[in-house]
């Protein structure tokens, strides 16, 4: 069951959660979001990819549990950022928040985020290269890549050289700085678009501990990899021509 028409104009907060085959985690992963945001107003937004393992029909029931839920259920495997682009059609918080399903990104940590965002910033990204954060169990591989990935993004935008953690995928954001901004990333990095593209003034990182995946498996792959190379490329142009 979605909110009613009321309880959507009173929302604060908007939660874009992408699917694919999350039935495992999709539960407790609303659980604990609903326990801490309990006073808050706010909504679920599940943007699922025609998941096999029935993650939409889930998300559904646990809707009818908390009537703050929004299910989209797409017709194929159409990727995550465009998961994301399609939730903020759907979004009506003053804030937009995006966090993975796999139980990597803490949902404890959303109130001190949307704390920061009452505070006045722009754009609160969680973070797990500053003080405070880490990263549980990586292969040296993966490190490697995430580290490589930061650091071109540092080269290639100067704007962002002081951001420890630019391809976070757990963040939270004023939806008033992407307005008539055209979006349009691949792959996962969402937050780089809105980084390089987005009209804000203040961005603050807090540190989380980014965990091993609950259940399921990772999606990064050498496809994700050269999705993001292209992603930079696009982006530069865009740097180039505006």
């Amino acid at each position: 069951m979605s909110m009613t028409e009321t309880d959507i104009g009173k929302c604060n907060l908007s939660i874009i959660i992408p699917t694919y085959n999350e039935a495992e985690n999709i539960p407790e992963l609303i659980h604990r979001i609903e326990k801490s945001l309990k006073g808050v107003d706010f909504e679920i937004i599940i943007v699922d990819d025609n998941s096999p393992d029935r993650t939409a029909d889930i998300a559904q029931k646990l809707g009818e549990e908390y009537l703050n839920i929004k299910v989209i259920k797409r017709k194929g495997k159409l990727g995550l950022a465009s998961a994301v682009l399609e939730g903020m059609k759907f979004a009506n918080g003053k804030f937009i928040a995006v966090m993975d399903a796999d139980l990597q990104h803490p949902p404890e940590l959303l109130p001190l985020m949307l704390e920061k965002a009452y505070k006045g910033y722009d754009l609160i990204i969680a973070s797990r290269y500053i003080k405070g954060g880490s990263i549980e169990h990586w292969s040296i591989f993966r490190k490697v890549v995430s580290l490589g990935a930061i650091s071109l993004a540092h080269l290639l935008f100067p704007k962002i050289k002081n951001i420890k953690d630019p391809i976070s995928g757990f963040f939270m954001f004023k939806r008033e700085i992407i307005k008539n901004i055209h979006l349009n990333p691949r792959g996962f990095k969402i937050l780089l678009e809105i980084l390089v593209k987005g009209n804000y003034q203040s961005v603050v990182e807090v540190p989380y501990l980014f965990r091993e995946r609950g259940k399921g498996k990772s999606k990064l792959n050498s496809k994700e990899i050269i999705n993001y190379a292209i992603h930079l490329l696009k982006l530069k142009m865009y740097r180039l021509v505006i």
